[in-house]
């Protein structure tokens, strides 16, 4: 499975203030807990020390959704894709904090990882929150869900494997669902199409600036076929 052409790319790099704290956890605790970007399928069970069902989360922002998720599931495996520092140190920081030892963070772009470094049919679930809606017309192109890059995570799930998406702008929702509906590698899990009831999940910081703004949120799951 070739990667999506990656000359447009879905988020904008912010320089992003950094704490002290933050910059320790980066030079300290991401050469314990991350996994260096190489265009080579990574080895989990090496990785992680065990054979387990693996979950990546693409952009996990500052991390709580992927800490608090692998807090509650010890028994699985958990990778993070991010690349904005400060976010990566908070993540870091709070895996140290709570004494996890399932989950691994990997700094680089997230469509770049899942087509070079995660071999096929590797993961139990993908998880995508709150990905930038890009609204204006002209900017729908640099949306992440692509028909291409829903290829890309069928492709890396096992069968009977979950992507599970959200948003808080509704006419996102409507273009999520209807590219992976038309992507031959997906199901929707939603009785009857459309959306699913909100898992049990903490709420990112932007799902919580959505809530402030009066945004509903629209939760997304498809199964790999």
């Amino acid at each position: 499975m070739n990667a999506p052409a990656r000359g447009i790319r879905s988020y904008v790099l912010r320089a992003g203030r950094i704490t002290p704290a933050q910059k320790r956890a980066l030079d300290e605790l991401l050469p314990r807990f991350g996994i260096p970007y190489s265009p080579a399928a990574i080895d989990f069970d090496r990785v992680f020390g065990r054979t387990a069902p693996r979950v990546l989360e693409i952009g996990f922002g500052n991390g709580d959704t992927l800490v608090e998720l692998a807090a509650e599931s010890p028994e699985r495996d958990f990778i993070g894709a991010e690349v904005h520092p400060p976010g990566v140190g908070h993540c870091l920081l709070a895996v140290e904090s709570r004494g996890l030892a399932n989950v691994r963070v990997i700094v680089h772009d997230a469509v770049e990882v899942l087509a070079h470094q995660v071999a096929a049919a590797s993961l139990d679930e993908v998880l995508l929150y709150f990905p930038d809606p890009w609204p204006k017309k002209r900017h729908h192109k640099r949306r992440i869900v692509q028909p291409a890059f829903a290829a890309l995570v069928a492709d890396r799930l096992k069968p009977g494997g979950r992507f599970k998406l959200a948003t808080d702008w509704e006419p996102y929702a409507a273009w999520m669902l209807e590219v992976l509906d038309a992507s031959p590698g997906f199901a929707n899990a939603a009785a009857g199409g459309g959306c699913v009831e909100r898992p049990q999940r903490s709420a990112t910081r932007f799902e919580r600036r959505g809530q402030r703004l009066g945004h509903r949120v629209f939760d997304l799951e498809f199964v790999r076929r």
